[in-house]
């Protein structure tokens, strides 16, 4: 190749350079020295202005075309990295990838754009699209709940990080149910370890039901529950306090009636011991 042929290729690389960013210089470059043949001029031109692919994006979005928008979300990360239109179209990459069930790619763009830009105006919708790509994953209460604490951890992080946003609210609704998933699955397992009359990794499970989890709908089964084992292992004082706990808080539950015939077979009734776990654990419950 002549000197003057070697000038023109070295000026289109700098236009394309120019117009596509910095992002995936080497592998453009590579291609150029691989194949003498590629009209690099032509393929500058070929990309489309960053607003025109968000647009597209959008339009694509809104007639439900959702594998088009998100190449044309793509498109605008890969060929114009670092723009305002790459921010906001990293966002909608991610919101489209969990609309398609996607989650996994909507948790990993959503996480890059918080690593990117943490207190971008959009922040606080990326974090609630991690919580609910997330949530979207959480299985029966008889399985693994891991996606649960992971949903908890993101929905936290929008209502405490970003207690302004409009997404606290949902975010909230969404914790309670996540975190009445966990307890749900301490309960599943202490109910295991009760039938086996394994009483002490009954207790602990239940324990941490009403320590950890005190407003979720599982609280009323593990104060009874709590009533049942103690009762069983002879802690009469622990089992009455459990029971007074759970009258005192639901009064109306038939979880309570069932607690009190079983203490009034052995002569006993509900009393609080203001100095047991139980009682103090009680100070948090929502009827308290």
């Amino acid at each position: 190749m002549d000197t003057s042929g070697k000038g023109r290729r070295g000026r289109a690389i700098r236009v394309a350079l120019m117009v596509a960013g910095l992002a995936g210089v080497s592998s453009f470059v590579s291609a150029c020295q691989s194949d003498p043949d590629i009209d690099i001029t032509a393929y500058a031109q070929s990309i489309e202005p960053a607003d025109v692919l968000y647009n597209q994006g959008l339009a694509n979005l809104e007639a439900g075309e959702l594998t088009e928008a998100s190449r044309k979300f793509e498109a605008v990360d890969k060929q114009h990295p670092y723009s305002e239109y790459a921010r906001k179209a990293m966002v909608m990459s991610a919101f489209t990838n969990y609309r398609q069930g996607q989650y996994s790619e909507a948790i990993n763009t959503a996480s890059r754009y918080l690593s990117l830009y943490p207190n971008d105006e959009d922040a606080a919708y990326a974090q609630y699209i991690v919580g609910l790509a997330y949530y979207r994953q959480i299985p029966e209460v008889t399985r693994d709940q891991r996606t649960s604490a992971r949903a908890i951890a993101a929905f936290t992080e929008v209502i405490e990080r970003y207690p302004e946003s409009e997404y606290v609210e949902d975010s909230q609704a969404k914790l309670r149910y996540a975190r009445d998933q966990l307890a749900g699955k301490e309960m599943q397992v202490g109910r295991y370890y009760l039938e086996r009359k394994e009483y002490v990794a009954a207790a602990n499970r239940f324990r941490l039901v009403v320590e950890q989890y005190p407003n979720t709908r599982q609280i009323e089964e593990a104060l009874a529950r709590l009533v049942e084992t103690y009762y069983a292992m002879g802690l009469e004082s622990e089992a009455q306090t459990a029971a007074a706990v759970l009258g005192h808080n639901y009064p109306d539950s038939q979880w309570y009636a069932d607690s009190y015939k079983l203490l009034r077979t052995g002569g006993l009734e509900p009393r609080e011991n203001k100095g047991s776990w139980i009682s103090r654990a009680g100070s948090r419950l929502v009827g308290a």
